[in-house]
Order: structure tokens, then C-alpha cells, then sequence
């Protein structure tokens, strides 16, 4: 196990400065004044220009200003936004709203579609099997907007059970729709990979042995089944928390959440280079370590799976 998990972290170093490279790339490098409307609507003085180019190095070859740039974020420093405040400081705040939201949300996906995909696919062809089918397709057919929308207005607005925004202090209640609505997608592409695996490892020889042996119904689904039916469910939710919390952007915006993914879009309108590949870099790391965590989980669920 430590051998693998060392040889994975050594792995993960050039997927994470791959992947920032090309961010940092996108943001710095593409045709366009990297100072355009940090001024207000007047163009910026040839003084300030220069000072930002200085400040951020812009005027260095790209691979000379991305190993400064991270030089300085492994220190915690992720630079300052165009009102000169901490990128850190404002990533640390939001995060814990973020994150708070892409758990809840996760959970939310794991509970509701593992159990949807196990009544399914316990009872393939059946009423819930056609129910999980159709309500999940439902799902899957809607943007993400429209699902948050519409339980918004009925949730929130005409029935009052839920708040229609996120203001003030932020509470496991308030956030509790908007993580549905984050998970909503995830959740139906869940319930069906679980009802194929379950469906699929029933008819399994393995399966039949352990009926043959007399162990009761329940352990056979509950231990045997469930358990290898879980390697790619696992697989699932850990590539998707990175991808929840990154692609809070919308549901952030229905809700008026003051996360990272609100952030991001900010970052982007305001052409922020600073904010929009400090946010994102963080996320990548995110991304890197769930997957690692998914790996190493491999061996937990099933032992002939050998890490090292």
C-alpha cells in the first residue's frame, strides 16, 4: 500500500503541472490585454500596465511566469485580484461554502442513487426498474438550470419549504436544495450504472455458489453482490467530487451562493487572470487527491484487487 500510494503521488506531479500549464496558458496567453477592465471603463495608464506586467512577470518567456507563478502557490501565495485583495484568503472563505456544498450534494448522489439503482436492479423489468428508468432519463434530459429553476419556484418560491437564496449565514437547511439540484445529474447517471453492475453481478457464478452454500438472501445481495457492484460506483464518486465543485458555477448562480464557482464566473467576467487560475488550480488539486482516495479504496472492497 505505501508503495503504491508513493508511486501515485509521484504520478500525480505531472498531471498537476500539465494540466496548470495549460490553464495558466489559456488565461495569460491568449490574444487580449490581460489589464482590460481594471480600470473602469477608461483604458489603464501605461504606468499601471507596466507594473502589472512586472508584478505578474508578463513580460518573461510563458514557462519562465508559470514557474514563478508556482513557485509562489506552493507557498499559499495565489497572487491578488484586480482590488488587491488575497486570492488565498477569499479561496479559503469560499471553499468552505463550496465544499460544504459539493459534499452535501455528494452524499445526496450516493444515498438516493445507490439505493434507486439497487431497487432496480434487484427487480429488472419490473415497476420500480421502468420507474428509475423514466425518472432518471427525466433528469438527465434537463439542464441543470432548469431543474434548479423549477425547484426554486416551487420549492422555494410558492410552497415555502426551502429558501429561494443563500444570504447571510450559510446552514446545512439552506444549502440543502441547491445540493440536490447540484446532484441531480450525477444522481441519475448513479442509479443506472448501479442497477446495471447489481443486475449484472446477480447472474454472476460466484452468486449462484453462495446460494447453492444456503447463505441467506440478504448477505448474498447485502455482502457479495453489493460489495463488488460498489468498485465502480466508488470509481464515480470520486471523480465526481472534483467535477460537483467545479460545476457549481450555475447552481451557485440560482441560488446566489458566494462560492468558489461564483468566484470563477466573476473571475471570468472581470478578466481576472489572477482569480480564474487561482480557483481553478486549487480545484485541480481537489481533483487529484479524490482520485487518489478512489484508488486506494480499490484494495478495501476487494481484496483480490492487489495495489501493489
Amino acid at each position: 500500500m505505501g508503495t503504491y500510494t508513493v508511486r501515485r503521488l509521484l504520478q500525480m506531479i505531472p498531471v498537476f503541472i500539465g494540466v496548470t500549464f495549460l490553464i495558466y496558458w489559456m488565461v495569460f496567453s491568449l490574444p487580449g490585454d490581460p489589464t482590460a477592465g481594471k480600470c473602469g471603463e477608461r483604458p489603464c495608464s501605461e504606468a499601471y500596465i507596466a507594473a502589472f506586467n512586472e508584478k505578474y512577470n508578463l513580460n518573461e518567456p510563458l514557462p519562465v511566469q508559470y514557474g514563478l507563478y508556482m513557485a509562489n502557490v506552493v507557498q499559499g501565495d495565489f497572487g491578488e485580484n484586480q482590488y488587491g485583495v488575497s486570492v488565498s484568503e477569499e479561496l479559503v472563505e469560499r471553499f468552505q461554502v463550496t465544499g460544504q456544498l459539493g459534499l452535501m450534494a455528494l452524499g445526496i448522489e450516493a444515498v438516493i442513487g445507490i439505493a434507486a439503482g439497487v431497487l432496480a436492479g434487484l427487480r429488472k423489468g419490473g415497476f420500480m426498474d421502468n420507474l428509475v428508468l423514466i425518472s432518471t432519463l427525466l433528469v438527465i434530459s434537463l439542464p441543470v438550470f432548469v431543474t434548479g429553476s423549477v425547484l426554486q419556484l416551487y420549492l422555494g418560491v410558492q410552497w415555502g419549504l426551502f429558501p429561494v437564496t443563500v444570504s447571510g449565514e450559510v446552514s446545512f437547511y439552506s444549502l440543502l436544495l441547491p445540493a440536490f439540484v447540484l446532484a441531480s445529474t450525477s444522481l441519475a447517471y448513479l442509479a443506472r450504472l448501479m442497477r446495471t453492475n447489481l443486475a449484472d453481478n446477480v447472474k454472476s457464478d460466484y452468486v449462484r455458489t453462495a446460494r447453492a452454500k444456503g447463505l441467506p438472501e440478504r448477505r448474498v445481495i447485502g455482502i457479495h453482490t453489493l460489495r463488488n457492484s460498489m468498485i465502480p460506483i466508488i470509481t464515480f464518486l470520486g471523480y465526481d467530487l472534483g467535477a460537483l465543485m467545479g460545476g457549481a458555477i450555475i447552481t451557485e448562480g440560482i441560488f446566489n451562493i458566494q462560492g468558489v464557482g461564483g468566484y470563477i464566473f466573476r473571475g471570468i467576467n472581470d478578466r481576472d487572470g489572477v482569480v480564474v487560475v487561482g480557483a481553478v488550480t486549487a480545484l485541480v488539486l481537489i481533483y487529484l487527491a479524490a482520485n487518489l482516495i478512489v484508488d486506494l479504496l480499490y484494495g478495501l472492497l476487494d481484496p483480490r484487487i492487489s495495489l501493489d
